[in-house]
């Protein structure tokens, strides 16, 4: 597990086992076990070097902690960030001025537009020290790594929903 959210997770855990009765040393062994959950830096595929991850980041604050995390674990491999702005506040666009900062442990960018958001991405893009670019459709997103991912590259797929089951979509084109 990666990310600053989940070392905190983690400590709380511990802490509250031991207030349940539980040593330290066997909550942390226990911890040291536990395979993560769903749409959490779930790998979702790894095709010629490229891995596909699915995270349930939805605002800027989950979008920075999980980026960074994934950093660390990769160091200098480049990450591709997609994002969904689904989540009701972000939809009506509550977090739009924190979002360009919060990508800044990426390397790559790809907003997602979808029809019916209240608010135009391209404000974060001009703000944004990463490049980025806003699509509107699942298939261009999809085409687009495709076109351009590489092997080692870390491609990190990020909404509280299915996305349009992007993240299956996306393994399938790359493996051709």
């Amino acid at each position: 597990m990666t990310g600053r959210h989940s070392v905190n997770n983690g400590m709380v855990a511990i802490m509250a086992a031991e207030h349940c009765g539980v040593s330290v040393a066997d909550a942390c062994a226990a911890l040291s076990t536990f395979p993560g959950v769903k749409r959490r830096m779930e790998v979702v595929g790894e095709v010629m070097g490229i891995t596909v991850y699915d995270d349930f980041a939805h605002h800027p604050t989950a979008i920075a902690t999980t980026l960074q995390g994934l950093r660390k674990k990769v160091g200098s491999a480049r990450i591709i960030a997609v994002i969904e702005p689904r989540s009701n506040t972000m939809r009506l666009g509550a977090h739009k001025d924190s979002l360009a900062p919060s990508v800044t442990a990426a390397d790559q960018v790809i907003w997602y537009q979808p029809a019916g958001l209240d608010w135009d991405l391209s404000p974060v893009i001009a703000a944004s020290a990463v490049p980025s670019v806003v699509l509107d459709s699942i298939e261009g997103i999809i085409e687009k790594i495709v076109r351009e991912a590489q092997p080692g590259d870390q491609v990190l797929i990020m909404s509280n929903g299915g996305f349009g089951g992007i993240h299956r979509k996306l393994v399938q084109a790359l493996q051709g």
